[in-house]
């Protein structure tokens, strides 16, 4: 079994390793707080005069993220106590410390106005513009987390009507499929069938997503169902360089595939990424408007195949690559990007195979990708190289433990969906303002030692 090596994430141990000064400049510098600043401070001379030093506020919000400061009271006493990290989160001596009340009105500036997210898209941007994001293959998936409340009661329903017996009349049957449709109109975008989301625009898949905390259910890797009430953060890694390129912050019980295609489409319109070719998702993915949208963009999807109540297909194997007479599968041989098309020549056993030249068997197979984006991708579906592209998308889970472990993703503590939606946009933020500052301070180093 060969040993797989990934990119460590060693560089931001080393950047949280030094003195605090260093550390926080490092890392606030990738972050635009003008932008933000602006934002949080009053824009009219008129009105009581500004007591409080926002933009040290900003600074220590993101420092105690950067320093795993469970709660905002902590972060305060904090600053009370110790002078010296008060002046490293930018405040004056005689600056008096904000209260908690302070602190919630500032949080709340910052969720209603979306500046997050846009400084969030700035940092990734100034990664690629510096040469720092060059991947070719993004991973998708997600991770929950749970509320900080405990779930309401149960409400009890009441049972439905029971259903008239018997074939409906062609007019009641015509009646009924007009109602299911204009039902189904009525639905929120997210309630509908995946493929509604296909020609819907990104400000609405992002505006219209839930976000208040619900009961979601996964299956945990010995296959039993695990039950939480919260969240579920949407990630886009960069499987090389493990910056997070797009996020979607959803209550726990939307399923991870009706937040794809709002990630998938964030990537396409908002990040300039020529290097960008692959897509790769587990099997809660594997749904056909997925693979459409990721088409549409003009690359190729790497999603594991989810096997639903379906026949076994006549004349191909389980990876649906074609099979000779006498059932040996057609090996993947190339893939010709102008026509879409697959090539599978023959299997290796016709070396030796008493009908090789009886002339039933055919010697090339072509199987163009866009006859079922499902089941055929580029590379073939069970090729060397579609197991390799695939096993990248380790990438997006190790990313999601990080979150979880050093940047404090579980620890939710404020009680509605939108603040909850603050701190996760938080989160990432500071993530990938670490993992740019890292990058930076390597760049300098092989520079110096170059220049040496």
């Amino acid at each position: 079994m060969t040993i797989i090596r990934q990119p460590s994430l060693f560089g931001i141990q080393e950047l949280y390793d030094m003195e605090p000064t260093q550390k926080y400049d490092a890392i606030i510098a990738a972050i635009d707080l003008d932008k933000i600043y602006h934002v949080v401070t009053k824009k009219s001379r008129l009105g009581a005069p500004e007591e409080l030093n926002y933009a040290a506020m900003i600074i220590s919000i993101f420092v105690r993220y950067i320093e795993r400061i469970p709660m905002v009271k902590d972060l305060i006493q904090r600053l009370k106590d110790d002078i010296t990290f008060k002046l490293n989160c930018g405040f004056l001596v005689s600056d008096r410390v904000p209260s908690e009340s302070s602190y919630s009105r500032l949080l709340t500036k910052l969720v209603e106005s979306n500046i997050l997210e846009d400084v969030f898209e700035k940092v990734v941007l100034q990664a690629i513009e510096e040469g720092f994001i060059t991947d070719d293959t993004v991973a998708i998936d997600a991770t929950h987390f749970e509320a900080r409340d405990q779930a309401p009661s149960k409400e009890e329903k009441s049972k439905p009507e029971p259903k008239k017996r018997g074939r409906k009349s062609k007019e009641e049957r015509d009646q009924w499929l007009k109602e299911q449709a204009e039902k189904e109109a009525s639905l929120p975008l997210y309630e509908k069938k995946i493929e509604a989301q296909l020609d819907a625009p990104l400000g609405e898949l992002r505006s219209e997503m839930p976000v208040d905390p619900k009961w979601g259910v996964k299956k945990n890797s010995e296959g039993k169902n695990v039950f939480w009430f919260g969240y579920k953060g949407n990630l886009a890694v960069g499987t090389s360089s493990q910056y997070i390129l797009q996020t979607a912050f959803s209550s726990g019980n939307l399923h991870d595939s009706k937040a794809a295609i709002p990630l998938l489409k964030g990537i396409h319109e908002n990040l300039s990424l020529s290097s960008l070719c692959y897509q790769t998702m587990d099997a809660g993915y594997d749904y056909e408007p997925i693979y459409e949208q990721v088409h549409r963009m003009g690359q190729r999807s790497i999603i594991a195949y989810n096997k639903r109540n379906e026949r076994e297909p006549i004349g191909f194997d389980k990876h649906f690559a074609p099979t000779c007479f006498r059932e040996h599968s057609y090996r993947y041989d190339s893939f010709d990007a102008k026509y879409e098309t697959l090539k599978y020549t023959r299997p290796k056993e016709c070396s030796d195979c008493p009908l090789a030249n009886e002339g039933i068997c055919q010697k090339v197979f072509k199987m163009k990708i866009t006859t079922d984006l499902r089941k055929y991708s580029a590379p073939a579906r069970g090729s060397m190289a579609w197991k390799n592209i695939f096993k990248r998308r380790t990438a997006v889970e190790r990313v999601n433990a990080y979150l979880k472990e050093f940047f404090q993703l579980n620890n939710v503590r404020y009680r509605t969906g939108k603040r909850a939606k603050g701190h996760f946009d938080i989160v990432t933020l500071v993530y990938n303002a670490s993992k740019l500052a890292a990058d930076r301070m390597n760049a300098q180093l092989i520079q110096q030692q170059q220049a040496a």
